[in-house]
């Protein structure tokens, strides 16, 4: 049976050779191997800190290895692995990450493999790391110290400048702690924190959003009170979402690109289970997950179907909706901390087709939005070309729709000063939640 580091090194190739998403593989992992609960957080915390820290990794790396013919890449994986734990694991002493790397070179190649990582990690041990501040450019040196990719640090800095491209990509290191949402339609914040604390759980307030509750430590989905259906694992920068809709009672909604569902049963919260949502999804398999979130918080006024909301004037006729949500497919630069894989699989290219899709979904949901409606676009991701402009393009060709200033009333005042222009834009920074984006558009009478 392997272990952890060895699990470890497998799921870093698949990652690299099949760009496998890193949130889904570990979980397949820790199923598949059934791997202990007292060995699932070394794990998790070796994967994807390794991800995470990629670039900086390899920057240490590099003079190390600069004389060995070309490593494999299992190989170069365990030395990655290896120096994770060395620079960034305080509670793991270096004899025994040594060890056992030697251990797996010998089990999974030869001596001669072994003989090569045992010289590079102790040489590293002896000599320590070559320091960032040899780094002259300071593009150059954001992008490696916090392992950005160096287009992506660019592109930033142009749209928010360094002071603040600094921070974001700084905080897109830190862990995130897990925050849920409470079903307000079946309890109050302060009663589900009762109960949570009832299970041992240690929990606060959110700062952001009036529904949230944070977690210190472990995972609210193994809660009796999430099974109750009192509760949805979702970021405080999105549960204010559904509150900028500003739905009222007995309202038909719209939420297209709806899976897996956090935004859709937050609407059908709110609207206390009257009035209608309806959620579309393209994939059959994602619809399911919103069904399944509905049913478990009881919430009976969604219907969803799997359906390109690219095509939907075919089911829906026109003005047939007093709300309309667009969450458009985006980069994700926003959930950079969960997910931070993303930020080496894409690439400019991807932000130029992802913003021609996000208009297109705006424009062909536009005409389902009743006159004096309201139409909601929001995003993941903190890139200008997908937020701002995208707005702005559809503005332009749609002038029946105007940026609502009532949108600033609809969210906590904690968050106003980052309106700007009837848009709000969250970096990860702020609130040490997601990076998060949101317009409020109305239509005109």
């Amino acid at each position: 049976m392997k272990n952890v580091r060895e699990l470890a090194v497998d799921a870093l190739l698949s990652i690299e050779k099949n760009q496998s998403y890193s949130n889904l593989l570990l979980n397949h992992y820790l199923d598949q191997h059934k791997v202990q609960k007292k060995d699932a957080g070394l794990f998790t915390e070796i994967v994807y800190g390794t991800v995470q820290r990629r670039m900086t990794i390899d920057y240490y790396l590099a003079p190390f290895i600069a004389k060995q013919k070309k490593l494999q890449d299992w190989v170069k994986i365990l030395l990655n692995i290896s120096l994770y734990q060395m620079l960034y694991l305080d509670r793991i002493p270096e004899r025994a990450v040594i060890f056992e790397a030697v251990e797996i070179a010998k089990k999974r190649g030869h001596k001669g493999v072994a003989s090569v990582v045992n010289g590079v990690l102790r040489s590293i041990q002896r000599n320590g790391v070559r320091s960032l501040d040899d780094i002259t450019d300071e593009i150059e040196k954001i992008s490696i110290a916090t392992s950005h990719p160096k287009w992506l640090v660019e592109k930033w800095v142009e749209q928010y400048g360094l002071e603040q491209t600094t921070l974001m990509c700084e905080q897109n290191l830190k862990p995130p702690f897990q925050t849920a949402r409470v079903n307000t339609h079946k309890a109050t914040v302060e009663e589900v924190m009762e109960m949570l604390i009832d299970e041992g759980y240690n929990v606060v307030k959110g700062e952001v959003s009036p529904y949230a509750i944070v977690l210190k430590q472990g995972n609210l989905a193994y809660s009796k009170v999430y099974e109750k259906g009192l509760l949805t694992i979702q970021d405080e920068s999105s549960m204010l979402v559904a509150p900028s809709l500003g739905v009222e009672i007995g309202q038909t909604v719209y939420d297209c690109c709806a899976a897996p569902g956090g935004k859709t049963t937050h609407i059908g919260e709110l609207l206390k289970g009257t009035g209608k949502v309806f959620a579309t999804d393209l994939h059959e398999h994602k619809v399911k997950l919103i069904v399944s979130q509905a049913t478990r918080l009881g919430l009976t006024n969604i219907e969803a179907k799997a359906y390109d909301s690219r095509k939907v004037q075919d089911i829906f006729e026109h003005e047939s909706f007093d709300k309309v949500l667009v969450d458009a497919p985006c980069s994700g630069f926003g959930v950079i901390r969960r997910k931070p894989d993303l930020k080496y699989a894409k690439s400019a290219k991807d932000i130029e087709q992802l913003a021609t899709i996000q208009k297109n979904i705006l424009t062909h949901v536009a005409p389902l939005v009743k006159k004096g409606g309201t139409l909601v676009y929001s995003t993941c991701t903190i890139d200008k070309e997908e937020n701002m402009e995208v707005v702005s393009e559809f503005l332009k060709e749609h002038p029946h729709f105007s940026l609502d200033a009532e949108f600033r009333n609809l969210i906590p005042e904690v968050a106003h000063k980052y309106v700007e222009n009837g848009m709000l834009q969250i970096l990860p920074h702020y609130f040490n939640s997601d990076g998060f984006f949101i317009a409020r558009l109305k239509r005109q009478v």
